[in-house]
């Protein structure tokens, strides 16, 4: 199969579809591999790497994209990439469709595309595989965005996340207790903050409170989240729906009662985000004011520590990759559930998408 590796073009993305590691794996059962150059610059891999591994180094993206059956990326594709793709090609990537523009779906079902969503892609006891090291990521830099914004220069409380001897520590909401909500409360624990996470699952809860003594848990409901609310310095949302629009928790109104100059950082906001006064940011331009709280909403946060993202995403994703392609997506969608779990367009269908926006 020829298989090819473009660089990535939204701003801030440095993360790239295959390390070398990835791709010697790929030309070790005889597959070809183009990897445009420079695609890998940004997480750490010069071209000499993959050339190494016996990759064919490509200068043009029409190249990249005409000679691939099958394209290997991270971000969601642009829609000039969607007019690249070859029809009846195969395209993995983190797709995030659920909230995705109506012309992006349609433009898929025309190419006769099979779109692959890694975020998607879910094993029989319901884990995400290939986006946890992202979640993970999301989750652990949380406690990193928080500690910045939180301060006064940057328009925030001017509150230490861990306090010191005689002035207590932030309090901290985490609406989520799977993977992201997990690394965050690791995170913000282990900066010293006090953390409240709340979830519709005890048994997740159960597992989040395991982490450490001093999390306390709440069953997610509407009234428990208005309460959390009100004390909150940190308010973190981390939920999410695989296929689906995140689910909207925090109203307006609740972000109205609270505290002056605290800080909301909306994980989700790849789907579409669970407060509703969040709205995509990027790196360049992260946060903004609205009702007097500080918003830090960037959908690609693993964007800027992207050799750690990229391996961690290997790690993940290379067996689904290696099935793929030894077999062909008709015969490993076919065999493989989690696979086919991650499908959102094949030979002009749709599936496994829903609360399409337009």
């Amino acid at each position: 199969m020829n298989i090819g590796i473009p660089k990535e073009r939204r701003p801030f993305e440095y993360r790239v579809g295959l390390s070398p590691a990835g791709v010697e794996a790929l030309t070790q059962s005889e597959h070809t591999v183009f990897v445009e150059h420079d695609a890998g610059v940004g997480a750490g891999f010069p071209d000499k790497e993959y050339e190494q591994v016996r990759a064919r180094i490509v200068y043009s993206v029409s190249e990249v994209f005409g000679r691939s059956d099958l394209l290997l990326k991270i971000a969601r594709p642009t829609d000039e990439e969607l007019d690249w793709l070859q029809p009846n090609s195969t395209l993995l990537g983190l797709l995030h469709m659920a909230s995705a523009k109506q012309s992006k779906i349609d433009s898929l079902l025309k190419g006769k595309i099979t779109a692959i969503a890694y975020e998607q892609i879910r094993e029989p006891d319901g884990s995400l595989p290939v986006l946890r090291p992202f979640s993970q990521i999301g989750g652990a830099m949380s406690a990193e965005v928080a500690a910045r914004f939180l301060q006064t220069d940057q328009g925030g409380r001017g509150i230490l996340l861990g306090g010191i001897p005689g002035v207590p520590p932030a309090e901290v909401v985490i609406l989520g207790a799977g993977t992201a909500g997990t690394f965050a409360a690791r995170a913000f624990c282990g900066c010293g903050a006090h953390v409240t996470v709340l979830d519709k699952d005890l048994n997740a809860l159960q597992r989040i409170s395991q982490c450490s003594g001093s999390i306390v848990t709440l069953p997610s409901n509407e009234r428990n989240i208005s309460k959390a609310i009100e004390y909150a310095d940190v308010l973190v949302g981390a939920v999410l729906l695989p296929g689906e629009r995140a689910p909207m928790l925090v109203s307006r109104e609740m972000v109205r009662t609270m505290k002056p100059k605290s800080v909301i950082i909306d994980i989700s906001i790849d789907q579409g985000g669970c407060i509703e006064t969040a709205r995509p940011t990027s790196h360049d331009h992260p946060s903004y004011i609205e009702e007097g709280v500080v918003h830090y909403c960037v959908p690609n946060m693993p964007g800027v520590v992207a050799r750690t993202a990229t391996n961690g995403f290997v790690n993940a994703a290379l067996p689904y990759i290696l099935e793929i392609v030894n077999q062909g997506a008709d015969e490993a969608i076919k065999r493989n559930p989690a696979i086919e779990a991650g499908v959102n367009t094949h030979h002009g269908e749709l599936r496994h998408l829903t609360r399409l926006t337009k």
